[in-house]
């Protein structure tokens, strides 16, 4: 129990190497700041061993500065980026099933596992279990139509 106290340093390095670790199953940044502030306690450990407060304190204000500072600026970067695609930019052209009947109104489909809130595209209902291809994406709703319906022209 000594050695812990003595070397609290140690524990503050691996919290921070298994939040950044554990990053690479998020990739959203979170975990990285709050890594950056397990390593400025770290940091103040090696210097004020018996002084855990301090430690805590600096991890807590260096993880959520990170978070409130540099998380948004890294996202807004990487978000600019050649060939980013949001959750929504992948959903057009999607294939799924539709859960239950699709109508003009309401219903709901399965895409890449996920359910998500659906209409019919072109207003006709479609029955349960059929392939559909996602149309459009509207909030947080996807207008889609079925797999092998061609798409019709207004004869207006």
């Amino acid at each position: 129990m000594e050695w812990f106290q003595a070397n609290f340093w140690v524990i503050w390095l691996v919290a921070a190497g298994g939040l950044a670790v554990s990053e690479m199953l998020t990739l959203d940044m979170t975990l990285l700041m709050l890594a950056g502030g397990a390593l400025a306690g770290a940091g103040v450990a090696l210097f004020f061993p018996a002084l855990l407060w301090l430690q805590v304190l600096v991890a807590v204000v260096v993880a959520v500065a990170l978070l409130g500072l540099l998380r948004p600026q890294i996202l807004k970067r990487l978000h600019k980026g050649p060939g980013y695609r949001s959750t929504f930019d992948q959903l057009l052209g999607a294939t799924g099933k539709s859960v239950g009947a699709i109508t003009a109104a309401d219903g709901e489909v399965n895409v890449n596992g996920e359910t998500w809130s659906a209409r019919s595209y072109d207003g006709e209902a479609i029955p349960g279990g059929v392939e559909v291809d996602v149309m459009e994406v509207d909030g947080l709703t996807v207008l889609v139509l079925p797999r092998h319906k061609p798409l019709s022209r207004d004869q207006s």
